[in-house]
């Protein structure tokens, strides 16, 4: 989990700053127009999806401290930023795909952090943790999103003038689609391939 933590540290350090100051110049994300909330929202989105992001592995390195922040990874990090998430995706600037894949991905973020949250309370243990392998992988598919971005403009830079006319807004709606797919769906998929090879344990009741 070491190099793992390291990468997920690294990743809100260089993420959050911008959104810090609050200043709508700063932000990597030119919002739409017509959206006066999108700033704000994608502001408290960045920070609850940074909480989640940091308790998702803080989980893992920590077994004491298990459920208490889990609570702090379900409630103060998936729910508030899957919420906010959804309705960004709906208004996104980076065209029709991109949108797509947002409001398909925010509440399956949710679900899968909700059907995992329910199970522990139901101490069904075992189910538990396979939920939570899938809301770990959604989590963090927004750093696969980034790489995944940047493989696609260098593959797709060089055809601005052709393939795209020279269109810089069309390339960039191609690439933010591309990328919002491939970004959670490769993830959700490798989480459960890996699921699907580990024997099923039968959950742990006690008490």
């Amino acid at each position: 989990m070491a190099p793992l933590g390291v990468v997920l540290v690294l990743f809100v350090a260089f993420s959050l700053p911008p959104y810090l100051s609050l200043d709508p110049e700063q932000s990597r994300i030119t919002p739409p127009e017509g959206v006066p909330l999108y700033h704000p929202l994608l502001v408290a989105h960045v920070l609850f999806a940074s909480v989640a992001t940091l308790a998702c592995w803080f989980r893992q390195r920590f077994p004491a401290a298990h459920r208490r922040i889990g609570r702090i990874y379900v409630f103060a990090g998936v729910l508030p930023a899957g919420v906010i998430g959804f309705y960004l995706g709906a208004v996104t600037p980076f065209g029709p795909v991109a949108r797509v894949s947002g409001v398909v991905l925010a509440p399956l973020w949710l679900i899968c952090t909700i059907v995992g949250w329910r199970r522990a309370r139901q101490r069904r243990f075992a189910d538990h943790r396979r939920w939570m392998v899938r809301s770990f992988a959604l989590t963090v598919s927004i750093i696969t999103n980034r790489i995944w971005g940047v493989v696609f403009f260098l593959l797709l830079h060089p055809q601005l003038e052709t393939t795209f006319h020279g269109d810089e807004k069309l390339m960039s709606w191609m690439v933010a689609g591309a990328t919002a797919w491939l970004g959670w769906t490769l993830p959700l998929l490798a989480a459960q391939w890996w699921l699907d090879r580990r024997p099923v344990r039968r959950p742990t009741r006690t008490g």
